[in-house]
């Protein structure tokens, strides 16, 4: 009976001394390092609550810019008043001046040229000329439009570019520059943008005609000076360019004559639903008190 029982203690005691201690320095890292990234984790989330709070408290003391008010201007004509914010200089005192935005439409050889130049002569007014000659300006209506947004946000320079108190800004628009071909969202972008158009004909489409062929041929023979003018700016020039009595296709004159005047019809009906004046050159050369205003 002795010695079984001390064979079950030293069984037992066998058991006892196979158990593994733990480490107790292993533990103590364990529990270390999970305090320490508690604490990480709580500090960033701290952190990005101070940060949150400083900008909404910096946002909300923030003073916003005042915007331009036109006080003078009729209620129905503030859709047609702007107050541009050029990218490449700044408007400074000038900032709040009411702008205008327009388009004068026309045709080659109805007289655009020497309207723009009166509308040129004013000192608040700048008229850019035919910037959709370039081809690639109205390759697409995206380049339509970014190219106008340049030229009614005052970024567009040329020759008429006036200084930063310009009251109106435009361009010469020909029929067959892409006008008609986009005729859809130009019309869009004018409403948009309270564009006023200005549809500028000759009613003498045959004098029209003939303008074409006369300047198509000094293009070659130069006939002032060595030089082509497309316009001329003295009565001596003009005598010099009317010698020459171009030769009319007598067969395709009705036809041609009644295509440029569909044109025109057309125009007016696209943008019927724009803000418009329609002007014949024949009427403001005639009219002196409309030439001065």
């Amino acid at each position: 009976m002795a010695d079984g029982l001390c064979l079950f203690f030293k069984f037992q005691d066998s058991l006892i001394m196979k158990n593994p201690k733990k480490n107790p320095l292993a533990l103590r890292m364990v529990v270390f390092m999970f305090v320490m990234v508690c604490g990480v984790y709580i500090c960033s989330v701290c952190l990005r609550q101070y940060s949150a709070h400083s900008s909404e408290h910096l946002l909300k003391v923030q003073v916003g810019e005042r915007p331009c008010e036109a006080p003078n201007v009729e209620p129905s004509e503030k859709t047609y008043v702007h107050f541009p914010k050029p990218k490449t200089f700044s408007r400074s005192e000038c900032a709040c001046n009411p702008v205008r935005y327009f388009a004068i439409l026309s045709t080659q050889r109805s007289g655009s040229g020497w309207f723009e130049t009166l509308l040129n002569s004013h000192i608040n007014i700048s008229s850019n000329g035919e910037i959709f000659s370039v081809k690639v300006r109205r390759s697409n209506i995206s380049t339509i439009v970014g190219t106008l947004d340049k030229i009614y946000n005052l970024d567009w320079f040329t020759s008429a570019s006036k200084n930063e108190c310009t009251a109106a800004i435009g361009l010469k628009w020909m029929l067959n520059q892409g006008l008609m071909q986009n005729h859809e969202e130009i019309v869009k972008y004018f409403n948009a943008k309270g564009v006023s158009a200005i549809f500028l004909f000759r009613r003498n489409l045959l004098r029209r005609m003939i303008s074409i062929l006369a300047n198509s041929y000094d293009q070659n023979a130069k006939l002032l000076n060595g030089t082509h003018k497309s316009h001329v700016h003295s009565t001596h020039e003009a005598e010099i360019l009317a010698r020459y009595k171009p030769t009319l296709n007598t067969t395709l004159l009705i036809p041609n004559l009644r295509q440029v005047d569909d044109m025109v019809t057309k125009s007016l009906e696209y943008f019927k639903s724009t803000r418009h004046i329609f002007l014949y050159y024949e009427d403001i050369v005639k009219n002196a008190t409309v030439r001065h205003i």
